[in-house]
């Protein structure tokens, strides 16, 4: 029986939205799993919009679900739609969007909240100890998602381990072709482009941790 696995997105782009070689490349392995996919993402006005051809940002207003639409082909739904219930597993992919769209982190920091939306689905698979795999930066998200004493990994950045701390989660540093299992709570993440230096090196862990979310919708 395949497994349905929801993945959620963050916008498309680096800077301001989803990291696209991470979201392909968890939507690849999904695929060559033979899990059942489908994209979510909340349908909210994006912080701000980057240029990521000279990295400025500019005075466009975009929507999260619309560009997170661009990865996706266009197969994408409102995360309001996204209920645990419908499926074994949720993957989130990262790219600033993570920490710009799905939650404030990268303005309030330790004091983030998780975009509602997104919070009560994350929450839902969390309450009904169903696997979760959070690459790169989305870890910042853990300690909202499932409490204090969560086990997860952004790599090796001090500065940012210390904020995830601060928030109650406990950081791991780890290798960018290595996972961090938390098996209490079900949680797998993997530091992805916050250590990557190519696409093969994000491929190495998010490979991996596609492997061991699927493994565990078995135990």
């Amino acid at each position: 029986m395949h497994k349905k696995v929801a993945v959620i997105l963050s916008g498309c782009g680096v800077y301001d939205g989803a990291e696209i070689h991470e979201s392909v490349i968890t939507l690849l392995r999904l695929d060559q799993r033979g899990a059942e996919v489908q994209c979510f993402a909340p349908n909210v006005t994006q912080l701000h919009v980057v240029d990521h051809y000279s990295g400025d940002e500019t005075d466009e207003s975009r929507n999260v679900l619309v560009e997170s639409a661009r990865i996706a082909r266009g197969n994408i739904k409102d995360v309001r739609e996204l209920h645990a219930a419908d499926f074994d597993a949720l993957i989130m992919p990262g790219g600033f969007g993570a920490a710009k769209n799905l939650s404030d982190f990268a303005v309030s920091g330790a004091n983030c909240t998780v975009q509602p939306d997104v919070l009560h689905a994350a929450q839902g698979f969390a309450k009904a100890g169903k696997p979760v795999g959070l690459i790169c930066i989305a870890p910042a998200l853990a300690a909202r998602i499932f409490g204090a004493g969560v086990n997860c990994t952004i790599g090796t950045d001090h500065d940012t381990a210390a904020t995830l701390t601060q928030m109650g989660a406990v950081h791991h540093d780890c290798e960018v072709s290595e996972i961090v299992e938390d098996a209490a709570h079900k949680l797998v993440s993997t530091p992805a482009y916050m250590l990557a230096q190519s696409i093969s090196q994000a491929a190495s862990g998010i490979n991996k941790l596609v492997d061991r979310v699927l493994e565990m919708t078995h135990e």
